[in-house]
């Protein structure tokens, strides 16, 4: 006889769980107790967004569900950002919350929400558990929808008395992986189109890729002379400095990509789904009806000819299917090969950083510093806005699962990422960047970094205005400022305030002695750049952008 608590705990191990994500709750009180006795690490965070964000962190770099436990509520909603982020991310993420007593429910009882209806729309599958004897059953079922097809969040909602009551239950036994696997005679027909191709090209993305996989990736490339992209902020799956690497397919796109993607008579795209960022607004490849011959592989079905209609679609997981096509080679020297060193060169130009730009700190000569330094193995984060930008296009990724990043758009990922991320591969740096705005979001999560001893560094490009949204104003309403300006804290100083280290950036040639110095100090540190705001993309001021409106 166990509590519904333990039953959870129980199953959690049973499925390898070996650390979780939390704000404590006393909806679930029955479950941090059992957790005292397990060997699962309970990692305490500031926030319930935080905490669902590093769970995501976690799933994004392992291929295992990041488990989050909060309360009910607004520790609910607060950890939906995460949820969401993870939904058009597909990222298997498992989302515990403790829920009202059984006796108080439809009576709109304190902090009463309804899940089902509130997560709905961002979650792969909502459930509440009523009966503890059946948790081992649900628990096992979610660990196989989180990672199953296109991967994705759970939810399970588990009412305060049923994690107190004391039931009979089976044993937990763990998830049976499914792996969906391409036939032969869809790989015969991909050879087929690739004879009759003159201009190919392949693009990355989604999940449920691994090293192994990514290493398939290069052997079929290096074989085909074919030249990749990575879709927007999946850049790890391809070594920037391969030759045959094309550069990044999404937002702020280079157009000699660009053209040469519109212009291709076949496009392989592999485990992506080329939403609205990665397609450019759909206009890369038109929906529903390609110009371009497609070949889509996907791990679900439900997204093959979801948006687009694929000339062939290949029902497998992007790991099984670079497996499978590993294996095959062209009959003969491709007619497109000497063009696939072309958009290299032209990728290495496009990620070039600029040496000069307005006001006293020049980021090109810090992102070209950054690329020296850092190990080939060092872990990127960061949420969203203007700054993102140089790292989104002047980093050039070299391995796998070492970024982290959310395709939907959404500010404060950056700093818990990067707690989750130290915190599985303690060994390697991790660097996280943010905005002002980005960082403020849920820079309280540096205080869980110190907590458990975590050396990330933040850079924080602070410009004292919501950039992006700025940017977008003066162009479209040029002069007519509303709502983008901040009055910021100094970042060092509350850096040093948490217990950390703190250095502050107002001109280029103090950046590399700070950062070396932050890296020294062996705390979680924060790097403040002050940028003026007129540097508000690589290549264009803010000036810039308001006159030509």
């Amino acid at each position: 006889m166990k509590t519904g608590g333990q039953l959870i705990v129980d199953a959690l191990e049973a499925n390898g769980t070996d650390r979780i994500y939390c704000v404590p709750g006393e909806s679930y009180l029955a479950v941090l107790d059992a957790l005292h006795d397990s060997a699962i690490r309970t990692i305490v965070c500031r926030q319930e967004g935080g905490a669902a964000m590093m769970a995501d962190c976690h799933g994004r770099l392992t291929g295992k569900p990041g488990i989050c436990f909060v309360t009910r509520g607004p520790g609910a909603t607060n950890a939906s950002a995460g949820i969401h982020i993870a939904m058009q991310d597909s990222i298997p993420v498992i989302l515990f919350i403790g829920q009202v007593a059984s006796h108080a429910k439809e009576r709109e009882a304190f902090q009463e929400v309804d899940y089902k209806r509130f997560f709905g729309d961002i979650a792969k599958w909502v459930v509440e558990i009523d009966d503890a004897s059946r948790i081992p059953e649900f628990v096992t079922r979610a660990f196989a929808v989180a990672t199953s097809g296109r991967p994705g969040p759970v939810v399970i909602s588990l009412p305060e008395d049923m994690l107190t009551s004391v039931v009979e239950a089976p044993i937990a036994l763990p998830h049976t992986p499914v792996e969906t696997r391409p036939g032969e005679a869809e790989l015969d027909a991909l050879e087929k189109l690739l004879a009759k191709a003159k201009r190919p090209f392949v693009i990355l993305g989604g999940t449920r890729w691994d090293a192994e996989a990514v290493a398939q990736m290069r052997t079929i490339a290096e074989a085909w002379s074919l030249p990749v992209g990575c879709s927007f902020r999946r850049q790890m799956l391809f070594d920037h400095l391969h030759p045959n690497y094309a550069g990044d397919v999404g937002i702020g796109i280079n157009p000699k990509l660009a053209t040469a993607i519109k212009q291709a008579d076949l496009v392989l795209l592999i485990g992506g789904r080329m939403g609205e960022m990665p397609s450019s607004d759909y206009t890369l490849l038109k929906s529903p009806y390609p110009d371009q011959t497609l070949v889509h592989v996907h791990a679900d079905a439900g997204e093959l000819g979801r948006v687009y209609r694929p000339t062939l679609a290949i029902n497998a997981s992007p790991s099984a299917f670079v497996q499978a096509f590993a294996k095959r080679r062209p009959a003969s020297a491709p007619v497109w090969a000497a063009e696939t060193p072309k958009l290299h060169a032209a990728y290495l130009d496009w990620s070039t950083p600029p040496e000069s730009g307005p006001g006293p700190v020049q980021m090109g000569p810090i992102m070209n510093y950054l690329e020296k330094v850092l190990p080939d193995d060092a872990i990127l984060t960061n949420g969203a806005g203007n700054y993102a930008t140089w790292v989104h296009r002047f980093h050039r990724s070299r391995r796998f699962a070492t970024q982290a990043a959310p395709t939907s758009g959404s500010m404060g990922y950056g700093t818990p990422a990067a707690v989750a991320a130290k915190g599985l591969f303690p060994d390697r740096m991790v660097v996280a960047f943010a905005g002002d705005g980005c960082f403020l979001m849920n820079g309280q999560e540096f205080a869980t970094a110190v907590q458990y001893d975590l050396p990330i560094i933040v850079v924080v490009v602070n410009n004292g205005i919501y950039g992006t949204i700025r940017m977008h104003q003066e162009r479209e309403y040029p002069g007519r400022v509303v709502a983008t300006d901040l009055k910021n804290p100094d970042f060092a100083a509350l850096a040093r305030a948490y217990g950390g280290h703190g250095e502050t950036v107002e001109k280029t040639t103090d950046f590399a002695s700070a950062f070396e110095r932050a890296r020294a100090s062996g705390k979680p540190a924060i790097v403040e750049i002050r940028l003026d705001p007129e540097a508000i993309t690589p290549t264009r001021t803010m000036t810039q952008i308001r006159d030509k409106a």
